[in-house]
């Protein structure tokens, strides 16, 4: 009766796996933000020397590696904290983080490395970006001569005892601009996501109104405001297509666009509270993607979600889940409040998830790595295309052929394909299964994805897990995906 049981109990975890997979979307982005700011996510050690550089890198492999298992496809990495950067910059300093020395050199750069290391997992990295607001009056008097404060005093307001970038004064969006060029062109990034892209609250004490009586022409304070933000997003927006049109801009707005009908805000959304205007952005299409900041639970998360989706106008919207809430010492919330909203989100057909912060995905708090690897993420996902960018597909691989190798692997080889896009070369995508032809529109057959080489080598999980048949897709930089190429023999 035992073995019965068991037999029983494998079908029925069989039967359930099989159904899980096929609620799996393709195309779903699958984020995760990698906070650097105070050392939050990373990094936990200092690179003063070879060795601590080497556990930077360490850690930041580890993190990616785990990631990986657990199919995400977007890394939301902060670059630019508070007036400093993560990378080799002519603007700003080096992060301190890095090396407990302002300005310190950690012996390498890291946004290149996390680039590359993303890039090496089918994953995309998005550079994350703090705008507006620049820290504490100690903060920047540590900066020294280095701080925006000192370097450009007119650019900047002190207001409740921090600094903070000024959006009325127009070399503002110039001077962010600067910075995002030197992110855009000098690194591979797929997209620049910028974060705190808004006013501080209680604005009727910022200190600007010398500015709004010059610049107002008739309008109110509150709109004035918004207009401000709303100029540096298009400014910003048009400049980065200018430069690679194929990397995603993104924000991540307030979790609340406006007051509902029969939801509201409670006095905190986007629209009223901090200036931003983010339906007129999207409605612009000064956006590619957004991530509201959706960190609430309830009906203070899933009506406000489908208002969002219902004003995105083509765009892509992926709801910032704060699954930090999770920790018994922020909210203690339940990990099916989690699975219910990447279910909604889903139901809704939004574009993805994204979970703040990457700490708690590694840490499996309340097991919700787990619950991702074993039920929710548990094939691969494709980044959604871009058609209001580009909408058409390269051209199929040709000439995909095979050889047996040791251990059940298997190399695979096939010709370039082209793309319309002459300044990117295609990508490629690989899947796999024990039927022919393969399905390539089922997400577990991906094996492999965003591969830049014409060769691939298949290495099944388990012996016994070998697939026989393959087929290869190219991918351009906006995700529209080529017919595939098909391998007809099993092996």
């Amino acid at each position: 009766m035992r073995f019965i049981g068991i037999v029983f109990g494998l079908l029925f975890a069989v039967s359930s796996w099989a159904q899980v997979v096929n609620n799996t979307p393709k195309y779903e982005v699958r984020a995760a933000w990698v906070t650097t700011a105070y050392g939050l996510d990373w990094p936990r050690s200092r690179a003063n020397t070879a060795a601590g550089r080497q556990r930077q890198q360490e850690e930041l492999i580890s993190m990616l590696d785990r990631l990986q298992a657990a199919h995400f496809n977007t890394i939301l990495f902060q670059v630019r904290t508070r007036g400093e950067v993560l990378y080799r910059s002519a603007i700003e300093p080096m992060s301190y983080q890095l090396t407990g020395k302002v300005n310190g050199d950690p012996g390498y750069d890291p946004l290149r490395f996390m680039v590359d290391e993303c890039h090496k997992r089918g994953m995309e990295c998005h550079a994350w970006i703090v705008t507006i607001p620049l820290g504490a009056r100690r903060h920047m008097s540590n900066l020294g001569k280095l701080a925006v404060t000192a370097k450009q005093p007119k650019l900047t307001l002190l207001y409740r005892g921090e600094y903070f970038m000024d959006p009325a004064n127009p070399q503002t969006k110039e001077y962010l601009m600067d910075i995002v060029k030197e992110v855009v062109s000098g690194y591979d990034v797929d997209g620049v996501h910028f974060d705190y892209l808004r006013y501080p609250e209680r604005l009727r004490q910022f200190p600007d109104q010398q500015s709004f009586r010059r610049q107002a022409q008739g309008r109110s304070y509150a709109q004035w405001h918004r207009d401000n933000i709303t100029e540096i997003v298009r400014y910003i927006y048009k400049g980065v297509k200018a430069l690679k049109p194929w990397v995603k801009v993104s924000t991540s707005p307030v979790g609340k666009s406006q007051d509902l009908t029969r939801y509201s805000s409670v006095g905190w959304n986007a629209f009223e509270t901090v200036s931003q205007d983010v339906q007129g952005w999207l409605g612009e299409g000064i956006q590619d993607q957004i991530y509201p900041m959706m960190y609430f639970k309830g009906n203070h998360f899933y009506p406000f979600a489908i208002d969002w989706q219902e004003q995105r106008n083509g765009r892509q919207v992926i709801p910032g889940l704060g699954i930090y809430f999770l920790d018994p010492r922020e909210g203690d919330w339940p990990i099916e409040e989690i699975e219910r909203q990447i279910n909604f989100t889903r139901l809704e057909t939004m574009a993805g998830q994204g979970h703040y912060r990457v700490q708690y995905l590694t840490e499996n708090t309340k097991g919700l790595y787990d619950r991702l690897v074993y039920r929710l993420y548990i094939a691969p996902a494709l980044i959604p295309p871009m058609p209001w960018l580009d909408n058409q597909a390269p051209s199929a691989p040709t000439g995909l052929t095979a050889q047996s190798l040791a251990d059940g692997k298997v190399q695979l080889s096939w010709q370039a394909a082209t793309d319309n896009d002459a300044q990117v070369a295609p990508l490629y995508v690989v899947y796999a299964s024990d039927t022919y032809p393969v399905d390539t529109e089922k997400a577990e057959n991906i094996v492999a994805q965003r591969i830049a080489a014409t060769s691939f080598t298949y290495s099944p999980l388990m012996s016994w897990n070998k697939r026989r048949y393959f087929a290869v897709t190219a991918i351009d930089r906006y995700g529209n995906e080529s017919e595939a190429a098909h391998l007809s023999c099993g092996l």
